[in-house]
């Protein structure tokens, strides 16, 4: 059994997705980060720089349970625990892992950056704005261009480069993206957006969570002094 503890973000649901994709057998427990839950000695211990997801697997490497945070790790993990969605071939293996790091260093911290000073930001910094949203523009273009010569991102099939690259792609109004000036983007949210494992991920935990502003609680917890305190 896997215990999963996360929220329902990009970054969470890529470990949703993965899950359900993979059939392994699962817990979701949620970790409402807006109440500061991230910051509670039982999560940090499996959890050290306080960020969802993370996971408990009791049946891990020798039998022995083993838990692990940081999504490109776990998905990694989970990959290789199922033998699915990472190919065994070195070449494919290894291009599935380029655009793994692509995610992970790229697409999701400028896109994060992005909708921060796009939409939680107090003050509205123009060139902070200008910056992000150029860049996700930018990587939009780095991805049309990739999804133009291949169907997926990788490998010639569906891996966790696309699993992981997903949830973050497809929220391309909330950076002001023009989604018809990326065709192959379109065509390739739309096509992994069919798939059944995708929609049961994209499910989990998604009635824990409120979509409307933050209030003044939550954003001194997310965005104040109390996400830096030493722990």
């Amino acid at each position: 059994m896997i215990d999963v503890y996360s929220w329902p973000t990009p970054n969470g649901r890529k470990i949703h997705i993965m899950l359900e994709e993979t059939g392994l057998e699962y817990q979701a427990h949620a970790v409402n980060i807006g109440k500061g839950e991230q910051f509670e000695p039982d999560f940090l211990k499996i959890s050290p720089n306080n960020r969802i997801p993370a996971i408990l697997d009791s049946d891990g490497p020798g039998g022995k349970s083993i838990s692990l945070f940081e999504s490109g790790a776990i998905l990694i993990y989970l990959a290789d625990k199922t033998g699915q969605f990472l190919p065994e071939e070195p070449r494919a293996k290894y291009e599935t892992l380029q655009w793994l790091m692509f995610q992970m260093g790229g697409v999701g911290p400028m896109f994060g950056q992005s909708n921060h000073f796009s939409h939680y930001a107090v003050d509205k910094i123009p060139y902070a704005i200008d910056r992000y949203s150029n860049e996700c523009k930018r990587l939009y273009g780095v991805l049309d261009k990739r999804l133009g010569e291949a169907e997926y991102l990788a490998a010639d099939e569906y891996t966790i480069a696309d699993i992981a690259t997903h949830p973050w792609v497809q929220g391309f109004e909330r950076r002001g993206v023009d989604i018809e000036e990326y065709p192959n983007v379109k065509r390739w949210i739309e096509l992994i957006h069919q798939r059944p494992g995708v929609i049961r991920g994209t499910e989990i935990l998604a009635n824990e969570r409120s979509y409307g502003n933050f209030n003044a609680e939550e954003r001194e917890i997310l965005f104040g002094k109390t996400q830096f305190q030493k722990r």
